[in-house]
């Protein structure tokens, strides 16, 4: 059977290095299924290690969030006018994110109707091009504070480029601070702000504000221009449950596009596609270089290994559903040995286990 191995230690390791770094409260981001970590057991080890504020995308994730936290903050970072989303955000006392009159409306009618008042973010959309006012909407970001049963704690922009382009991040901070001080002009205590993510607070200086999301950089699995410190966390593994050695000519997997050269010893891996081995997360970046590679990959297929006892074997014919085939020839492999893979939480089957170590 599969599993995910989490290093406890490592992750904690990743926590401290990282609130040293941005030297203002955490934000602890756990959407997608905590980044693929498992949502409740990754929140708890944030909780455990001070981490005071979660945010999530979905709001089916909000229930899951509250069995593991005592009074620690939901922030849900999606704008929206679905009454019922609205209705489950103010129910559960979490926080909204405000980022059209439509949205304000929806959130203070539903609150209304609850009998209570929704703390909420003003949300800023200063080039991502999601949700938010934008700059030249600051008018209509002002009416937000009006409604009677919302009450704003903060306001909050996203970057888009903060994987290579530091002057557009900057630019960006720049835009959200003077529309913050335009309604701040109008008497408004704007609150808590917060721009940065973990490839801004890795890549770009002083752009943290009066606090920081968190989520890719706790894994350690973040695009930065410099190396870091951060360790690289997360590994998939199974126990080779299969060895057999065939004669040279012998076609191996799939449509038998792969034939062995010789008299080959191979080890049966039960990790396959369905686990999320050999599906590719695309590049958060696009530069020339990455065309190239990509190009590169197309002409000639990358190949692929799993490790076993801390040495890496090649993949052979085409990886399965649920099982790959490797050469182990010349090796000391044997039945129930550990074969693990480098592989990002994130692809990773979220039916899979994710063991804490």
């Amino acid at each position: 059977m599969s599993r995910y191995i989490i290093d406890t230690k490592k992750l904690e390791e990743n926590i401290s290095l990282i609130k040293e770094k941005a030297d203002v409260p955490l934000i602890g981001v756990v959407k997608g299924n905590g980044y693929g970590f498992g949502i409740k057991e990754f929140s708890k080890i944030l909780k455990d290690n001070g981490i005071k504020t979660f945010a999530v995308t979905e709001v089916d994730d909000i229930n899951e969030l509250k069995s593991i936290l005592d009074d620690e903050d939901i922030l849900v970072m999606r704008s929206t006018c679905i009454e019922y989303e609205a209705e489950v955000i103010a129910k559960n006392k979490c926080i909204a994110t405000i980022g059209s009159l439509a949205a304000a409306q929806v959130m203070n009618d539903v609150s209304q109707r609850l009998g209570i008042k929704t703390k909420c973010y003003l949300k800023i959309d200063t080039g991502m091009g999601r949700y938010g006012f934008m700059a030249s909407e600051v008018e209509d970001a002002i009416k937000c504070y009006s409604f009677e049963n919302l009450e704003f704690i903060g306001a909050y922009t996203h970057f888009s480029s903060a994987f290579t382009n530091e002057e557009l991040t900057k630019a960006q901070l720049a835009l959200f601070n003077d529309t913050m001080s335009q309604i701040e002009k109008t008497g408004i205590n704007v609150g808590t702000l917060h721009a940065a993510n973990s490839p801004a607070l890795l890549n770009v200086d002083n752009v943290c504000l009066d606090s920081v999301r968190i989520g890719s950089a706790f894994t350690g699995r973040v695009i930065t221009k410099k190396r870091t410190n951060l360790n690289r966390i997360g590994s998939l593994e199974a126990d080779v449950i299969e060895i057999k050695t065939v004669p040279a000519g012998y076609s191996i997997g799939y449509n038998g596009l792969y034939t062995t050269k010789r008299e080959t010893k191979i080890a049966i891996v039960p990790i396959g596609h369905y686990d999320g081995f050999g599906l590719a997360k695309e590049k958060e970046i696009a530069d020339f270089r990455s065309v190239l590679s990509q190009l590169k990959k197309f002409l000639k297929k990358q190949q692929m290994y799993i490790k076993i006892n801390g040495r890496m074997y090649s993949v052979i014919g085409e990886i399965g559903l649920s099982h790959t085939a490797v050469d182990i020839t010349g090796s000391d492999v044997k039945l129930g040995d550990v074969a693990s893979v480098d592989i990002s939480p994130l692809m990773v089957n979220p039916r899979i286990p994710r063991i804490y170590k």
